[in-house]
């Protein structure tokens, strides 16, 4: 029987959500995955040109870096043709060049879990951030230029949304109904994971690709996540905020790899505050300039 071969993408791509802090959070994140010495790891270069980044094209903010950064990963991945994808992000775009290329191996046995309190499901006539046009782009139904680069896009059936906040979906976010995407609410994952081995099982997922945001996550049990910033008040933080706790995430995905082999998992959108302020802080010190 051949080995299974896993990669591991560093990924800090931070310009599908305009925020450079992606990117320290992405390094960072490669020293907290645990260690794994069968796994190859590749850091993916990418721009730190802020200018260009904030520059809208076709009405999508970075457009051309992006494209340029997710065909540098696809051409990685081209090559190494690993049977497991790992990546360290990064904003929620991180998952569109691997997960287009799981879906060009596994096929239609392929799931796709999007652990996120928002749906990333957006084009470009209600949003100008790619990270929230992600999942449309992966459907064929996004942004014409990122859809058109997904060569393996997959169906509605094979995706679910876990941790999704379904109550504050916005304009942007309407796809999830008019597509019938199923989905798990907090409630509904809070002590069980059945509603998504439902979705395995029905739709006869034997491979799986889980996208975690860890913006699913409520602020009172990890603090490494946007709505966890220092004096913010999360009540009034503008857009729907996780739910779910780290040790339900665990649980989840113990139970999901008993149903499925899980071949992707990407993590994004990790913003370890104290360690970005302390280092925006010590910049300011003249012995550290």
């Amino acid at each position: 029987m051949n080995e299974q071969r896993t990669v591991r993408l560093i990924l800090p791509q931070w310009q599908g959500g305009v925020n450079p802090d992606y990117l320290f959070g992405a390094e960072l994140l490669a020293q907290i995955l645990p260690p794994d010495d069968q796994a190859e790891t590749i850091h993916v270069p990418v721009s730190a040109d802020l200018a260009a980044s904030q520059t809208a094209t076709d009405g999508v903010a970075g457009k051309p870096i992006l494209l340029r950064q997710m065909a540098e990963t696809k051409s990685i991945l081209a090559v190494k043709q690993p049977d497991r994808v790992i990546t360290a992000g990064g904003d929620c775009s991180i998952s569109e060049a691997p997960f287009d290329y799981l879906s060009g191996k596994y096929g239609e046995s392929l799931g796709v879990l999007w652990l996120d309190v928002h749906p990333d499901i957006a084009d470009p006539s209600t949003s100008q951030h790619a990270h929230e046009m992600v999942v449309a782009n992966l459907l064929g139904k996004g942004d014409p230029d990122f859809s058109q680069a997904v060569a393996h896009p997959i169906l509605p059936r094979q995706l679910m949304y876990g941790g999704l906040d379904h109550r504050a979906l916005r304009p942007m976010d309407q796809a999830v109904d008019t597509l019938g995407i199923r989905y798990a609410t907090p409630e509904e994952l809070a002590s069980d994971s059945q509603s998504i081995l439902d979705w395995l099982a029905a739709e006869k997922l034997t491979h799986l690709a889980v996208h975690l945001d860890l913006d699913v996550l409520t602020p009172a049990d990890f603090r490494s996540i946007l709505p966890a910033q220092p004096h913010t008040d999360v009540n009034n933080f503008g857009a729907a905020v996780g739910q779910l706790a780290l040790r339900q995430i665990v649980r989840v995905m113990q139970d999901v790899s008993q149903h499925a082999d899980v071949v992707g998992f990407s993590i994004a959108e990790h913003m370890p505050w104290d360690a970005i302020n302390l280092r925006h802080a010590l910049s300011e010190i003249s012995i550290f300039k």
